[in-house]
C-alpha cells in the first residue's frame, strides 16, 4: 500500500523512514486500515524485523 498523504505521499508504506513512524507513534496513528499497518510497521522496525518485509517488496 502505498500512503495516501503527506511528506511521504505515494511512497510504498514499508519504505517509510523509522523517524516518521516513530513521529505518528508520539502524535497518534490515523484511524482504521492505514492505521493498523502503519502501527505494525512502526514495530516492525522498532525491534529489527525488517527481513519479514522482504518477500512483501517482491
Amino acid at each position: 500500500m502505498k500512503m495516501p498523504f503527506g511528506k511521504y505521499k505515494g511512497r510504498i508504506l514499508c519504505e517509510l523512514p523509522e523517524p516518521y513512524l516513530v513521529w505518528f507513534y508520539n502524535q497518534g496513528f490515523p484511524k482504521g486500515r492505514l492505521g493498523i499497518l502503519l502501527e505494525t510497521l512502526y514495530e516492525i522496525k522498532l525491534n529489527g524485523l525488517e527481513f519479514l518485509l522482504k518477500p512483501l517488496k517482491g
